[in-house]
């Protein structure tokens, strides 16, 4: 089971409990089931007794929801609002949103926004095709940046010591097309810095092209905006269309979000 925790980065100062209470909960997002408490104990290793009573004043505030037939244990409604809130009051999403349905109707392509969050990228909102062959990503999935053009055009801003410094661990594949080799990497991140935009054929998901633009509205760049389009419908015209389009709304969003100071 992969986690998103890295212990090496805790804060000399911080709090235990607090602590405890976010890596458990970032544990329990970050699985695809409900997890016994036997599997997060052997993942979190602290003393069982300690977190089952964790565990169950997070259940009692709406944090964790327990299936007590099967004595498994998985995120709350509560994380849900939270999560919610911070799309609600995240001024770059309500900057975005309008642009990107305005670029999906222009090429009737899905459209994502993400950010740049440790080594990965997590997805912020999505406008989804009207073609029946589609792409859907949840708002919260996290996807590996070198594996993604929004994460390669967020890396496409940054030098090359800063890239690896981000991506200090291994570059695992996704796909067979996932570009792996750091030089490999560097190289394609310097041609998109050169052309402003970045692009990925199958680097992460099979028969799927995607196109994205960082959004430079602020230093270090964080955020970018992208089009995922099945390769069935990827000619040389819609290319141009597509990146076209995202050249656009990129300007447009950073022009908003300077105008307000973000």
């Amino acid at each position: 089971m992969a986690s998103p925790i890295d212990k090496s980065t805790a804060r000399p100062g911080a709090v235990k409990s607090a602590d405890r209470t976010v890596e458990l909960l970032e544990v329990l997002s970050a699985s695809d089931r409900r997890l016994t408490l036997t599997e997060l104990h052997r993942e979190l290793s602290y003393p069982k007794s300690s977190l089952y009573m964790l565990l169950q004043t997070l259940v009692a505030r709406g944090w964790v929801e327990v299936d007590s037939d099967r004595g498994t244990y998985g995120i709350g409604v509560r994380a849900l609002l939270v999560g919610t809130s911070y799309l609600d009051h995240d001024p770059v999403v309500r900057a975005a949103i309008r642009v990107m349905e305005q670029v999906r109707q222009e090429i009737n392509e899905t459209v994502h926004l993400a950010r740049l969050d440790g080594a990965d990228v997590v997805y912020l909102a999505s406008r989804e095709s009207e073609h029946h062959l589609r792409v859907v990503s949840r708002v919260g999935r996290r996807l590996p940046a070198h594996s993604t053009s929004l994460g390669k055009a967020v890396l496409s801003t940054r030098t090359p010591e800063e890239v690896d410094l981000i991506l200090s661990g291994e570059l695992a594949p996704l796909t067979p097309n996932t570009v792996t080799d750091r030089a490999a990497l560097h190289e394609q991140l310097a041609g998109f810095r050169n052309v402003g935009y970045a692009h990925e054929r199958e680097e992460n998901t099979p028969g799927l092209g995607c196109f994205a633009v960082a959004l430079p509205y602020r230093n270090p760049v964080l955020d970018a905006m992208s089009c995922s389009v099945p390769l069935g419908r990827l000619d040389p015209e819609h290319e141009r269309q597509v990146v076209s389009a995202l050249l656009d709304a990129a300007r447009t969003i950073t022009e908003l979000l300077r105008q307000f100071g973000r």
